[in-house]
């Protein structure tokens, strides 16, 4: 199964997290297709993808056009490489998932924030 992983390119974090995750991935990771959002608004909302919110939320596609994001997009991603399955699972707990949803939404704001983009 192929997936679009729509992620801020302009972003040195992020950039890292994507170049760690190809590393765990190994030959996984040919089935990820990475699109920088840079510039790209109005491809985005031909997808259905707001703008802004990719800003602030991780956007993966999956194989049959649904757009999944913020950490449905983490778990989704991370459930294919067995070495971070068990943190997909984790994430997904009802009793985690909330609480780290609101720390993921509160450092992004702070990282736009600094970088002038919010």
């Amino acid at each position: 199964m192929h997936l679009k992983v729509y992620y801020d390119g302009a972003c040195p974090r992020c950039r890292r997290d994507r170049r760690r995750y190809e590393r765990l991935a190994g030959s996984r990771a040919d089935e990820v297709e990475w699109i920088d959002i840079t510039g790209k608004d109005e491809a985005l909302r031909q997808i259905g993808i707001d703008p802004s919110a990719a800003l602030r939320e991780l956007h993966v596609q999956d194989a049959e056009g649904a757009v999944h994001r913020e950490l449905d997009a983490y778990i989704l991603l991370m459930s294919r490489v067995p070495l971070l399955m068990p943190l997909a699972w984790v994430l997904g707990l009802p009793v985690i998932r909330p609480l780290l949803s609101r720390l993921y939404r509160w450092s992004v704001l702070r990282r736009l924030r600094r970088q002038g983009r919010s």
